[in-house]
């Protein structure tokens, strides 16, 4: 079977998927489904990747993302890597937890958002152990599953703050109670006539219409050799510089040159956002600030570390953020 395409852009959405190695378990029990969640949220707002919908299962998970810079890849080695080594210093185990990398799908948002949110969320119901029970047992294991951002959809006092809803009841209506009545009546539908997504994945990469598709043969595959195909946030890359620094400027009054120079806050906030927004990696910040690639991470974990103390500083960032 030949090696998925890895197609990246801004505002990209993607199903993806990651099992455990020799379909073995990747949660021993809930204080490893609690910490997967707690480390998701973190990669979340370091990476700005929105999450509409995910499922943890015994040995693997599911989750939905839209990536609005165009960083899938940075994302999930982050929070894989992230993980693996949590989950190996309380299991006193060592190597590789997922089986092979990641496996992720591109989804055209228009058409296929809301049907591959509701199949994940169908997840605890495809199991073996469930196959042959009836119809509102499943419907009763759905809705009191609790590793899932399913309850969310259905009762608003069970939200996440991690989880972006309104993209998928947007097709529903918006935030109402009856949009939350009819994403339940599409699952029930769902569980009832099974709901499957395969046969319509085209290279076990895209999923989406004629138009979708073509658009992405001809934007990032026509006249491409291998199998990695590359990001087009090279192409947005100067636009998003120029819009970072100008935004930290208007705020602090600090262009680029100074905040080279002083090598404190200002420039570890501008590291933060060429990283988190601009898309750059840590070499390219690092050339551009004359500092090794190292200093470049370890300048952006102290920001984080100086946000959770100061609200002050909180706050200039929010107001610098609203710029962009």
């Amino acid at each position: 079977m030949s090696r998925p395409l890895r197609i990246q852009y801004p505002g990209a959405v993607y199903h993806v998927t990651c099992r455990g190695n020799e379909r073995k378990d990747v949660f021993k029990d809930d204080a490893d489904r609690r910490r997967m969640l707690q480390i998701l949220e973190q990669s979340i707002k370091i990476y700005t990747v929105r999450l509409c919908s995910y499922v943890l299962m015994n040995n693997h998970f599911h989750l939905l993302l839209e990536t609005p810079v165009g960083n899938l890849g940075e994302f999930m080695r982050h929070f894989n890597i992230t993980y693996t080594g949590y989950f190996n210093r309380r299991h006193g185990r060592v190597g590789h937890l997922y089986q092979g990398r990641y496996k992720s799908i591109l989804v055209d948002k228009a058409s296929y958002l809301t049907i591959v949110s509701r199949y994940i969320h169908l997840n605890p119901v495809r199991t073996k152990a469930l196959k042959k029970v009836s119809f509102q047992e499943k419907i009763a294991y759905l809705t009191g599953y609790s590793w899932s951002s399913l309850p969310g959809y259905l009762e608003k006092r069970k939200r996440e703050p991690f989880v972006d809803y309104a993209m998928v009841v947007e097709e529903y209506g918006g935030e109402t109670d009856r949009a939350r009545k009819a994403y339940m009546e599409a699952i029930r539908a769902d569980v009832a006539e099974g709901l499957e997504i395969k046969d319509k994945i085209l290279g076990q990469s895209i999923l989406g219409r004629d138009e979708f598709i073509e658009w992405i043969k001809e934007k990032f595959i026509y006249g491409q050799k291998g199998q990695e195909i590359p990001s087009v946030k090279e192409i947005q890359r100067y636009r998003s510089q120029e819009t970072i620094l100008k935004a930290i400027e208007k705020e602090t009054g600090k262009g680029i040159n100074e905040i080279k120079k002083e090598k404190g806050l200002y420039r570890q906030m501008a590291m933060d956002l060429l990283y988190r927004v601009g898309g750059l990696k840590g070499r390219e910040i690092g050339v551009m600030m004359g500092v090794g690639y190292t200093a470049v991470s370890q300048e952006r974990r102290r920001l984080r570390e100086k946000a959770q103390r100061d609200k002050k500083l909180r706050v200039l960032m929010g107001r610098i953020e609203t710029h962009l």
